[in-house]
């Protein structure tokens, strides 16, 4: 079945009630049938609320079914979806490198909070590709990507990563939110865990914080014991949610693409404009990678701005009127921010302001009219 199909089935109920839909079932206590089923419950049934009621299940059976995967771990944000992995993956002694365009608060993470747990951090430019064996040693237990990456958009060679990663038995861990699991499947590129943040495209709304890592293998079966022993739990609600959100992710990531292209090639015509960064175009370095390992495009993608100092940015993007301003993406609105103050590197940035463009579900016609009014407007 093609993917579009696919999310309509995944993840349903199967009580034999008919429902299309799970029921959302909160509760901490399951009671035991007997003494004997208290430390041994049959398969499949939860002993406690922890553990996932109906529809933190159904969520786990779809994005496993989507991926392909063994176990899916559920998070309460993206963020947390990226950094338990790296804590179920390393100890003291070990070391982790990161593609040097993670996403900040994963990169603070990587730098502040690892190191105080005896875990050496390195980052890499994210064009090294097999380059990459060079800098793997016995004591690399880890390697983190972000294909491509939130800000900047490089993209890494995901499956030349892996093959080095796995002569020391390194894990892959990739950051798959810009693909939402649809456009591109890390797993099957050789990354051991694939997370991401069904904040952004999965739950599709702007109302749900969540997060998903999943994996095969053994490394399903780490990350399943993982969860369990930190007591990692999300609400029935937010898992509702998102397996709602799920079930239209196609035909919004399709339409939030094709807008997202369309404003792209309209925006590399611009004067003010000195770079379009975004991975379908012809123009982008890594846009080979873009082809051998995506079947399309997300919403999210950046421009390089001419002679924009820090007050003629604020500007533009006050001008905005369809463009909201904030952090977020994957949503049904549009969004737009100035990067600069967030983004640091150790292998170079872009060069010129960086203004990312998260379009969401408004027509593209009125989305390029307010951008090219902001435009007008700071020349006024």
């Amino acid at each position: 079945m093609k993917p579009e199909t696919r999310l309509t089935r995944i993840g349903r109920p199967h009580d034999g009630r008919g429902l299309v839909n799970p029921s959302v079932e909160r509760g901490s206590t399951v009671l035991a049938e007997s003494a004997a089923s208290l430390y041994d419950a049959p398969p499949g049934k939860p002993h406690y609320g922890r553990m996932g009621l109906s529809s933190q299940t159904a969520l786990r059976e779809a994005l496993c079914e989507l991926y392909g995967a063994d176990w899916c771990m559920l998070t309460p944000s993206g963020l947390s979806a990226m950094t338990l992995p790296l804590l179920a993956c390393t100890s003291t002694g070990g070391r982790v490198l990161a593609a040097d365009c993670v996403y900040g608060p994963t990169r603070k993470f990587i730098t502040e909070i690892l190191p105080r747990h005896g875990v050496q951090a390195d980052f890499f430019a994210p064009g090294i590709g097999a380059g990459i064996a060079d800098l793997i040693d016995e004591k690399t237990q880890a390697v983190f990507v972000e294909s491509p990456g939130s800000l900047s958009f490089e993209l890494q060679d995901i499956p030349a990563i892996s093959k080095a990663a796995a002569k020391v038995g390194a894990v892959v861990i990739a950051d798959d939110t810009w693909s939402a699991g649809l456009l591109m499947n890390p797993l099957d590129l050789g990354a051991g865990i694939a997370a991401q943040a069904l904040t952004k495209y999965v739950g599709g709304h702007s109302d749900i914080l969540l997060g998903a890592a999943l994996a095969r293998g053994e490394t399903a079966e780490k990350l399943k014991d993982y969860e369990r022993t930190i007591g990692c739990h999300v609400s029935p609600d937010d898992a509702w949610l998102a397996l709602r959100g799920l079930r239209t992710l196609g035909v919004r990531l399709a339409r939030s693409g094709e807008s997202a292209l369309k404003i792209a090639d309209w925006l590399a015509d611009r004067p003010e404009v000195s770079s379009v960064i975004h991975p379908a175009r012809r123009d982008h370095p890594d846009h080979a990678l873009f082809q051998r390992d995506f079947t399309g495009a997300s919403g999210l993608f950046a421009v390089t701005l001419k002679n924009f100092d820090r007050a003629r940015t604020e500007a533009f993007l006050d001008a905005l009127k369809l463009f909201g301003l904030g952090f977020s993406w994957g949503g049904f609105e549009s969004l737009a921010i100035h990067c600069d103050p967030q983004i640091k590197r150790n292998h170079g940035k872009p060069v010129g302001t960086l203004i990312r463009f998260a379009i969401g579900l408004e027509d593209p016609g009125d989305l390029i009219a307010d951008i090219e009014a902001a435009f007008a407007a700071v020349k006024a």
